[in-house]
């Protein structure tokens, strides 16, 4: 009666999750159709203007602050319990030093993959000055905005200690995920070191947070389609494709490299190391990497990311919250591969020979910069200013692709929440794989005499 019962809840919770998939992508269609008809047929209309400022942009905006008002109790809790669930230190080692290597291994292979294309098809030789001039007087104000922020920023040893809050409470305050993440790491081991009824108290209360907080995000989520809507209404609406056409060797060396990493490297890891077919896979993903696509933010995506790993991949759940939460802010390859393509692009454009142990400097701050950017939306940019000025690019450069940048950002969140689940995928299949003691020690099993395990004979 029971598994009848949980049987119906799996099928209706599998059909809502389908009819939304569905009314996203009708949402998405319909924003990109009827946006490019605005633009292309009204788009000086003073009506045009007020819909953008009044009606779909705020709509947008509050369903992402919606998201991120509800992110930072999610990432504490997922990462807490995931971490408290793995029972025994040596199961978070074994787990931890999977997600460690394969985020660097992986990063890196990105991030040459985009300088190689970039140097090979120079798209920042072929670009118009005049047209260029304009661009960049265009993106001038957001450039010097974004400049600044990255001069604001902490580097070097700085950064490195800036990981440690002093304040969680100021940490979660600021969204300093990276601080929150440790602190939640920090928790949760000392949460599976310390094992009393007290601390499984907690604990239970930790899932009790988190519990709360995936419904609740699973209410917001049924306002996905509307936003999605929104999001693509005024992309089109504001630009159509002209900004796309006029940065077109940019757009396209970007696109290619995501793709090479989204459609070649992905499959290859998720046959070689999952045994997974990537079709399957990519079918069983679509909701997450339309929300990200959309949204153009890991962060915002995580709730969907974790739920289409518990409902659709069906990996274990102290392994997806584990590497999915560190992997919407460590494991950003989109964004690695972004920053590298337009750190060189703008070299190109200036005239400025990079030599082969700069682009090497370069690929070692992309990979860094791919692990410690914030998964909000354009969190990339004061990265690249801070290396396009390292490498004496003018930083100020960034206005060049500043109209185009929100388009790219969408595709390279889609590369990196898809990204985050192939790595969580990859690690899963490493831990079924293992003895049947490493798992029963990630487990939280202790082993035990079996004739304690057994009921007395009769």
């Amino acid at each position: 009666m029971a598994e009848t019962a949980a049987i119906d809840t799996a099928a209706r919770d599998e059909a809502r999750a389908r009819r939304l998939r569905w009314r996203m992508l009708i949402g998405f269609v319909a924003g990109l159709l009827v946006g490019l008809a605005v633009h292309y047929g009204a788009r000086d209309a003073a009506w045009v203007s007020a819909i953008t400022t009044y009606v779909t942009g705020p709509l947008g905006q509050i369903f992402l602050r919606l998201l991120f008002m509800l992110v930072i109790p999610l990432l504490v809790s997922a990462l807490i319990v995931g971490v408290a669930e793995m029972g025994e230190m040596r199961a978070l080692k074994s787990i931890g030093v999977r997600t460690l290597v394969y985020t660097i291994a992986i990063s890196a292979i990105s991030v040459i993959i985009s300088l190689a294309v970039v140097n090979l098809l120079q798209p920042g030789a072929g670009v118009d000055p005049a047209l260029a001039r304009s661009l960049m007087a265009e993106g001038a104000a957001g450039a010097q905005a974004i400049a600044d922020r990255a001069g604001e920023s902490k580097s070097g040893i700085d950064a490195v200690i800036a990981i440690v809050p002093d304040n969680i409470f100021a940490a979660m305050g600021t969204n300093d995920v990276l601080a929150v993440m440790f602190f939640a790491l920090f928790f949760g081991i000392g949460l599976m070191l310390v094992n009393t009824p007290r601390t499984e108290t907690l604990k239970t209360a930790i899932e009790g947070v988190f519990e709360v907080v995936m419904k609740l995000i699973g209410l917001v989520i049924q306002l996905a389609p509307i936003a999605v809507f929104c999001f693509m209404f005024n992309l089109a609406a504001q630009f159509g494709w002209d900004l796309i056409l006029r940065l077109s060797a940019f757009v396209g060396v970007v696109l290619l490299a995501l793709a090479l990493q989204m459609f070649i490297v992905f499959p290859l890891l998720l046959k070689t190391l999952a045994g997974k077919s990537p079709v399957l896979f990519f079918r069983q993903t679509q909701e997450a990497f339309v929300m990200a696509f959309a949204t153009a933010s890991s962060n915002a995506t995580l709730p969907t990311a974790l739920r289409v790993a518990h409902d659709q991949l069906r990996l274990p759940d102290k392994v997806a919250r584990f590497v999915l939460t560190i992997g919407a802010t460590a494991n950003q390859n989109g964004t690695a591969m972004f920053e590298g393509v337009t750190v060189i692009f703008l070299a190109q454009f200036f005239g400025i020979d990079l030599t082969l142990q700069q682009q090497v400097v370069v690929m070692f701050v992309c990979i860094l910069g791919g692990i410690g950017t914030a998964g909000v939306p354009a969190g990339s940019l004061p990265v690249i200013a801070l290396i396009l000025a390292s490498v004496g690019v003018p930083p100020e450069g960034i206005g060049l692709i500043l109209g185009v940048d929100r388009f790219l950002d969408m595709c390279r969140t889609t590369l990196n929440v898809v990204g985050d689940l192939v790595a969580a995928t990859v690690v899963s299949a490493g831990i079924k794989d293992e003895p049947a003691d490493v798992e029963q020690a990630a487990a939280g099993i202790k082993d035990e005499p079996a004739a304690t395990e057994q009921a007395p004979a009769a």
